[in-house]
């Protein structure tokens, strides 16, 4: 004898329409979506700041939810689209951190870049000097491109949205991090004899 079939869960954006007249709805969208937001937030800047870069992306979110795409099915560009704006407001800390690294090996934001949650900062970043000064190198929207590519597993598409620009400026931004960040790798003696290899996420 079987059950009822089971009832399909409400993707993001009916969560946000819903809210729209039960406000308490929306408490899915931070359950799906805030360990994530704050892992990358992590990532970038540090655990001091992580959790006030989170906090404000969901209130920032709530507050102008009426205005979301429904046609959107998911809000996971929306939603790293205003963390990333967040955090593009405290990007001399985060290049700080990342030439403090650079030139010492040693990582200033500690468990930042050591994420013991998720292995795919296997490429180690947080021993990589080599690394954090190529991302130091860049310009906050190329970095934020390639960061949201690689450590949020946003599609080109995606992050077109998150950060509103057109697909082709993602594309030669992306284009132009990558080139950056492998030429001063490849320049970098100690990260080839490290033997570390980066995702394509990364490098091409």
């Amino acid at each position: 004898m079987t059950g009822p079939p089971a009832v399909p869960e409400p993707d993001d954006a009916e969560v946000v329409a819903r809210s729209w007249e039960l406000p308490d709805a929306f408490a899915v969208l931070y359950d799906r979506h805030a360990p994530d937001i704050h892992r990358y937030a992590v990532r970038r800047l540090g655990e001091s700041v992580a959790e006030d870069i989170m906090a404000e992306t969901f209130l920032i979110a709530f507050r102008s939810r009426r205005r979301y795409d429904l046609s959107r099915r998911s809000a996971r560009p929306w939603l790293y689209g205003i963390a990333a704006k967040l955090i593009g407001g405290h990007r001399r800390r985060e290049e700080r951190a990342l030439r403090a690294m650079a030139r010492t090996g040693e990582d200033p934001l500690a468990e930042a870049w050591s994420d013991r949650a998720d292995e795919r900062i296997a490429e180690r970043i947080a021993v990589q000097a080599p690394l954090a000064g190529a991302l130091a190198g860049l310009s906050p929207g190329d970095r934020h491109v390639l960061l949201l590519v690689a450590w949020a597993d946003l599609s080109y598409q995606d992050v077109a949205e998150a950060l509103r620009i057109p697909l082709g400026t993602v594309r030669s931004r992306l284009n132009r991090a990558r080139r950056k960040v492998r030429a001063a790798l490849i320049a970098d003696p100690a990260f080839l004899l490290d033997g570390t290899e980066l995702t394509p996420a990364w490098t091409s």
